[in-house]
């Protein structure tokens, strides 16, 4: 016989473990047997419809006439087709079928399956063991069951707690909107799931929980309202972790935005408050903020810091101790020591001991006021070197910092001080390259009475931007501007190889065409020759896209030549108020070994306006370059009383208030006229003697001019300058002289041959000319034309 075991491990098959139902008629014959009293008794349905059930039910069996209801349920022993016994329990219902005769159902199910007892030990675990929090609440809401211990009713009496309404006995808990959500569920019908509320438990008035809550109604047989079931569960630890990770993640898109040290500190404190602390405030070393290397290791006490950052919730406090930017002098033992070892600082409850009312009684004070109860000190640290210290401060907030408090500001701080650092090195990077820049650019423009220049150069990313103003010979001015892609030291260094180019090419008197080709050759000449390895010479190190503006105005002529290389063209205004821009052919880029470049000329009236500046100008902060023009050409077109003034008054058109993104130059020439009795020119034949004519024109207007101290030398220099262009050219030959800054002596011929400065020997009987020119001359040289030269010599006024 098998043991009562066997039958239990029966119960796992299929349809076993709910029951076996089959009927039965007056006479105790089987007229229905279900699947499941098959897979009890293991009997099929054709082994025992219309058999007497007694087959399977020893003893008493189910009587037609012991009663007219349903016989309670007993225990019974029945015979399973294998032979063995199991002990079932059976329950006998009485029913009619269609002809009126009496059945009966017979529901055996196995012994010990009692469903009103599982349901009520159920309930009895679920009122008594579960942790989850549960309360039965009536219509009116007034508590009817609740399982004591649950979080937030946890030791509470059944006898303060059930028939009162929820709002009594939870009033920290239950507020108007979880009563909205109860009312709301018993109105509809619709569950809540797993919604998020916070309040203060009875169990523990002094601090917030977050539950998870969820609402289901309760209905009768019949479909009526019952009650409301609130099921709850704290969880203010999971809430916790989860808003310190989306702190950690907000922080990392708000913390490190530019690579500015000051507002890299102020994002550190924004994204603290108030997601970690009521006040929060950030002191950095002073060598940091000035992009040096802060010292590795823990740093002394005296340590100067200063103030970088500060931010409070509203209602946190009304001043502070430290303005952004000022000094720290004092710090209290704990920051000292974090300091001193580098750890973090976990104050749970705040005091002023006399150390700080002592030292800092305005610190003091003023957290007195804020009633500051706890606080927190970070070390800014990154890569091994001490940047400077984060504190946070819980005033409003009456939870103290925790022990996980303490870990999410430590994290805070640690990703913070990479961004710190990072900005930190870019600001040592920037300053250097904004003293290259700044070393490489001219120092002070040159007088000069071709024009009057104002300038204006907003140096932001030590970009490759430059600007010049070149006096060149026979009292003309190039005006400069260009432009080199990139940032930083190799921008710089790369725009100062080009500004060197310029000047020495200028100095060869070319025109500004020919000037760009040079230049173009120069910055083609090592890419196409031998290509720099990336780490040794980065591809931006080069001045390949370079841009540049290059004009040559003549005040005795007023024709301005000019020539771009990619560069956008001027704005001109006439002294009558129109402005233009001319049509200049734009050219390529330096470097791009396409097209030659072309120069256009333009006969400009005095007191005419030339604004050239770089493309950053007119394309400020991502703005239409059409629009930036237009703003130009306005303030040109209404000039202030001096050029300076309206050089001011087209950056603040273009930059209203704002730092602008990259650098900006702005270089303004108005135009002169030199006076015609300033301008003395004669045309001689080819024939030596015309030498003496020479000397005696220039005698006379040196007179004239008032410079007899100058006759002798003059007369020198135009001998030496007229026997030479009569020994080497053909044609006629002009001499001019100019009374400008300088007195000007030019002689001209159709001669394309260079003239060379010699040092003859003593036995040599020529050759002595040039060398005596340059002896007596401030500067001298030739500049060619289309056909011929000029040779020209400069001496100074007395």
């Amino acid at each position: 016989m098998s043991t009562r075991a066997d039958a239990a491990g029966r119960q796992g098959e299929p349809g076993a473990a709910h029951g076996a139902r089959l009927v039965v008629d007056a006479h105790g014959v089987v007229v229905e047997w279900s699947p499941q009293a098959q897979a009890l008794l293991g009997y099929t349905a054709e082994e025992m419809v219309g058999r007497q059930v007694t087959r399977v039910v020893t003893g008493e069996h189910a009587d037609p006439d012991a009663a007219e209801g349903t016989k309670p349920a007993r225990e019974r022993a029945v015979r399973h087709r294998s032979g063995d016994r199991l002990d079932v329990r059976i329950q006998v219902q009485p029913m009619a079928d269609e002809d009126g005769a009496m059945r009966w159902s017979v529901l055996l199910a196995p012994a010990g399956f009692d469903r009103p007892e599982i349901d009520s030990a159920v309930l009895r675990a679920v009122l008594t063991q579960s942790p989850l929090g549960l309360q039965v609440l009536d219509p009116d809401l007034r508590v009817v069951r609740f399982n004591t211990v649950a979080p937030g009713l946890r030791g509470m009496p059944a006898t303060e707690v059930v028939g009162r309404l929820a709002r009594e006995v939870a009033p920290g808990l239950v507020d108007e909107s979880l009563e909205r959500m109860l009312r709301n569920v018993l109105e509809s019908g619709r569950p809540v799931i797993e919604a998020e509320h916070v309040g203060r438990p009875p169990s523990d008035p002094d601090h917030e929980h977050v539950y998870s809550v969820s609402l289901f109604r309760l209905q009768d047989g019949t479909g009526g309202t019952l009650g409301v079931l609130a099921a709850s569960t704290d969880i203010s630890e999971r809430h916790q972790a989860r808003a310190g990770l989306n702190l950690l993640l907000d922080a990392s898109t708000r913390i490190g935005t530019t690579l500015d040290v000051m507002t890299t500190c102020g994002e550190l404190a924004e994204a603290s408050v108030p997601q970690l602390a009521d006040i929060a405030a950030v002191d950095i070393l002073d060598d940091v903020l000035e992009g040096q290397n802060p010292p590795s290791g823990p740093v002394s006490a005296d340590a100067v810091l200063r103030r970088a950052a500060f931010q409070s919730v509203e209602g946190a406090t009304a001043a502070v101790a430290y303005q952004v930017g000022d000094v720290n002098l004092f710090y209290p033992r704990s920051f000292r020591e974090c300091l001193a070892d580098l750890r973090p600082r976990l104050t749970r409850h705040l005091e002023i001991d006399n150390d700080w009312a002592t030292h800092d009684a305005r610190r003091a004070e003023l957290i007195r006021r804020t009633g500051a109860h706890s606080l927190i000190v970070v070390p800014l640290t990154a890569r091994g070197a001490v940047l400077g210290l984060a504190s946070f401060y819980r005033s409003t907030t009456p939870d103290p910092f925790d022990e996980d408090s303490l870990a999410l500001a430590a994290e805070l701080g640690t990703r913070a001080a990479v961004c710190i650092d990072n900005a930190r090195r870019y600001t040592r990077e920037r300053t250097a390259a904004l003293i290259l820049q700044s070393s490489l650019l001219p120092q002070v423009l040159p007088a000069h009475n071709a024009v009057d220049v104002a300038l204006q150069h907003l140096s932001a990313t030590a970009a490759g931007d430059w600007y010049d103003v070149i006096p060149l010979s026979g009292a003309r001015v190039a005006l400069v501007v260009g432009h080199v892609p990139g940032h930083g030291m190799h921008a710089a260094a790369a725009m100062g190889r080009l500004r060197t180019a310029i000047t020495t090419l200028a100095a060869q008197d070319l025109a500004p065409d020919e000037l760009l080709a040079a230049l173009d050759d120069l910055v083609t000449g090592p890419a196409r020759d031998a290509a720099p390895t990336p780490d040794t010479h980065p591809p931006h190190e080069q001045a390949i896209g370079a841009t540049c503006l290059y004009a040559v105005y003549d005040p005795i002529s007023r024709h301005c030549t000019l020539a771009r290389a990619g560069h956008p063209a001027p704005v001109i205004a006439s002294p009558r108020g129109t402005v233009n821009i001319p049509d200049i052919p734009a050219g390529p880029p330096l470097g791009s070994g396409r097209t030659p470049y072309e120069t256009t000329e333009l006969e400009l009236p005095e007191g005419s306006t030339l604004a050239l500046f770089t493309t950053s100008l007119i394309n400020t902060q991502g703005s239409d370059p059409q629009h930036g023009l237009t703003q130009l050409r306005r303030v040109l077109a209404n000039p202030l009383p001096t050029l300076q003034d309206t050089c001011d008054a087209v950056i603040r058109a273009q930059n209203p208030a704002t730092t602008p993104d990259d650098d900006v130059v702005l270089l303004l020439a108005r135009t002169r006229a030199l006076d015609t009795d300033r301008v003395a020119s004669w045309t001689l034949p080819n024939d030596p003697a015309v030498v003496t004519t020479a000397r005696s024109l220039t005698s006379r207007q040196l007179s004239t001019w008032g410079l007899q101290d100058l006759d002798f030398t003059t007369q020198l220099i135009v001998s030496e300058l007229v026997t030479n262009a009569i020994r080497y050219a053909t044609g006629p030959i002009q001499q001019r002289l100019i009374r400008d800054r300088a007195l000007i002596c030019e002689v001209t011929d159709d001669s394309s041959t260079a003239p060379h400065l010699r040092h003859a020997d003593l036995t040599d009987e020529g050759g002595r000319g040039l060398y005596l020119v340059a002896q007596l001359t401030n500067r001298w040289g030739t500049r060619f034309a289309v056909r011929g030269k000029t040779i020209w010599a400069e001496q100074a006024l007395p």
